[in-house]
């Protein structure tokens, strides 16, 4: 399987817009790798020095210098993420995020791991909200992504709705990390927010008779207050 923060990178190198020049130059200084396209090296080593504070500004300064529009993949791209398994959709990140997640998705595979926990631990704590989105969105694509389940889970407690989707919706990191009851709350607090189910990855796979009695629990709340259960609900309570 390809390092998945070459994917990134070659998608990202292939959009950076002419004013977004100078940007890419400084990341590169930082990472100390090519972002144009037919320079990414096939493998990286460990960075000798690492300009934590620089890379933190340029991480900031993506929406400015790259822009907030969806990119929108080529069947080609598709294909070669789907080959190297990545399944999830990405199509439709904000160009902004795919320069931040490429970015620490570099550095996750060239830093010493309490520098790279640092890092995160900085950014999300941190960070406005679409560099904690990007962080969230960028997990699957780190080496050893299990290490930051600490991190997924405390987001996972944001009341910032953005923020909160970043990890549950469309990505496939808390059904492959979280345990059971971390995943089951990640659950009930999507339906809280009126986000549909069909949004979090590997749902069924992870459904269980504990987070359906916690579904039928919560229903009976709902019902008990005089509000709407959502209709969704059906894929937790359905027990065929």
């Amino acid at each position: 399987m390809r390092n998945h923060s070459l994917l990134l990178l070659e998608l990202l190198s292939r959009r950076i817009p002419p004013g977004g020049r100078r940007w890419r130059e400084r990341v590169e200084v930082i990472t100390g790798v090519h972002l144009a396209e037919g320079l990414i090296p096939t493998s990286f080593q460990t960075l000798p020095e690492f300009d934590h504070e620089g890379f933190l500004a340029e991480l900031a300064g993506a929406s400015r210098w790259l822009g907030k529009e969806a990119i929108q993949l080529t069947m080609a791209e598709r294909g070669v993420l789907h080959k190297a398994g990545v399944t999830w959709d990405i199509d439709g990140w904000p160009l902004d995020q795919l320069g931040r997640a490429a970015m620490l998705a570099v550095v996750s595979s060239r830093l010493a791991p309490s520098e790279i926990e640092r890092l995160l631990g900085d950014v999300h704590r941190q960070g406005e909200t679409r560099e904690r989105q990007a962080l969230l969105r960028a997990l699957p694509f780190l080496v050893m992504p299990q290490r930051f389940v600490a991190l997924a889970v405390d987001a996972c407690r944001s009341n910032e709705r953005p923020v909160f989707e970043a990890i549950a919706c469309e990505n496939p990191y808390p059904a492959e990390n979280f345990q059971e009851i971390q995943f089951n709350q990640l659950v009930l607090k999507a339906l809280a927010f009126g986000i549909a189910l069909e949004r979090i990855i590997g749902l069924e796979r992870r459904r269980s008779v504990e987070l359906m009695r916690m579904a039928s629990d919560y229903a009976g709340e709902l019902r008990a207050s005089g509000r709407t259960v959502p209709t969704d609900m059906n894929l937790l309570l359905d027990a065929s």
